[in-house]
């Protein structure tokens, strides 16, 4: 075989290859293929599957539309992993981002929930109880009839007792630690703050204590009477009949 001919081979041989290989590479991955197997990642609970598939899709412009889709469904994927601190962030995102779109109503709520289903106990960071009470009354403000607003409303009245149990605790620690003034403070705001909620009769009952350890009997007095009033059935009532044995004699409130 000639160097010519040798080289010729080679040249054919390359050719081969280069066109065998062009054949078996396969095409890039739409969008719309990313979308569906984020879908079906979704669906079969591989969250991060799911999320690094529809960000392919975010992240791909090809379509508007699917874009947006795909922006919820993230959050979706993050709310249903249980991840609500990115779930918030991320259906927070889609609302700023579009304000008119016809799933505003559903991201708006799930919002909501990511924030309500963060909240632990009552002795813990009282932030997601505040921003659930924020979420979910912007969320009812702006749709009140919305399917989601029965459950939304039942969420809210959760949150605000949650918060009046919390007032209700801090003004009890400062009961027992001596603190009356600031037990006394904290409590008349409570009272104002969640009025005609139920567990009133736990701030009353605690209120007077304060008043009557502060010597400010009169005060206590007239607590226990508004208890007794407001609370006719609160079994907080025997307590208070107990408190009253105190109020023999006199003394000036000690501030």
């Amino acid at each position: 075989m000639t160097l010519r001919a040798y080289a010729y081979l080679v040249v054919c041989s390359s050719l081969v290859l280069l066109t065998a290989c062009a054949a078996t590479t396969p095409p890039p991955k739409t969008a719309q293929a990313s979308f569906n197997d984020g879908e079906t990642a979704l669906a079969a609970h591989r969250y991060e599957v799911a999320i690094a598939e529809f960000k392919k899709v975010r992240e791909s412009y090809s379509s508007p539309e699917l874009s947006t889709q795909a922006e919820l469904k993230i959050a979706d994927a993050h709310f249903d992993n249980k991840a609500y601190i990115e779930a918030a962030a991320a259906y927070d995102d889609f609302r700023k981002l579009h304000p008119s779109n016809d799933k505003l109503p559903y991201a708006m709520y799930r919002l909501a929930l990511s924030h309500y289903n963060q909240i632990t106990g009552i002795d813990t960071d009282q932030t997601p109880v505040k921003n659930a009470v924020a979420a979910f009354e912007n969320f009812l403000n702006r749709y009140p009839d919305s399917p989601y607003a029965p459950e939304a409303r039942q969420k809210l009245a959760d949150c605000k007792a949650k918060q009046l149990d919390y007032e209700n605790y801090v003004g009890n620690f400062y009961l027992r630690t001596g603190k009356y003034g600031s037990a006394i403070k904290r409590l008349n705001e409570a009272l104002l703050r969640f009025a005609n909620l139920p567990k009133l009769d736990q701030t009353l009952f605690y209120l007077a204590k304060a008043y009557q350890e502060s010597g400010d009997k009169e005060q206590a007095r007239k607590t226990l009477k508004r208890l007794e009033t407001e609370f006719p059935q609160s079994p907080l009532n025997r307590e208070a009949a107990k408190l009253k044995l105190g109020f023999a004699g006199s003394s000036s409130p000690r501030g």
